[in-house]
């Protein structure tokens, strides 16, 4: 039997940077969503950036589906 290390490093440095990528796209879309300000003031100001934290939460966690849809179809074959 023979390993070739290089493919392996090579699939250890792909899957590492993945990972961590997939991770940093949550941690961002966590932290993106929009908080409820305990004051209930709605100025024009505040919906807009909630607009936008909420587009920019969606975008995130929709980045991370697509990475995990496209891990499963490596790993099915499809």
């Amino acid at each position: 039997m023979d390993i070739h290390w290089a493919a392996l490093g090579d699939v250890i440095g792909v899957s590492l940077g993945i990972t961590l990528l997939t991770v940093v796209l949550f941690s961002l879309g966590v932290a993106a969503q929009p908080r409820g300000d305990g004051a209930g003031h709605d100025s024009e100001r505040s919906r807009g950036a909630n607009r936008t934290a909420t587009a920019a939460a969606v975008l995130c966690f929709g980045a991370c589906l697509a990475v995990a849809i496209y891990g499963l179809t490596l790993i099915i074959g499809g």
